[in-house]
């Protein structure tokens, strides 16, 4: 179906137009549902969360350990403070 204004330009479309007469859109390049989803960066029905996190974040082996660092780190801050107020 076309639509009444072009989803990549806002240009109005005419009634039975197979492209948008300003950019050239037309429903395999720009009307159809996958492809305005694609433009606004909306995920496809098809987008799986798990595969994304690692994409983005990495795998959960691959990050460096850091949970004994910050106990560390605080209880050298605190001694120093400690050493600041005693000398």
């Amino acid at each position: 179906m076309t639509p009444d204004i072009c989803p990549q330009c806002g240009a109005v479309v005419p009634e039975h137009a197979k492209s948008c007469s300003e950019c050239g859109s037309c429903k395999e390049t720009g009307w159809s549902d996958n492809a305005q989803a694609g433009r606004l960066g909306i995920p496809e029905d098809s987008f799986d969360y798990e595969d994304y996190l690692k994409e983005e974040f990495g795998d959960e082996s691959s990050r460096p350990k850091t949970s004994i660092l910050w106990p560390v780190i605080a209880v050298v801050l605190v001694v120093l403070v400690i050493l600041g107020f005693v000398w």
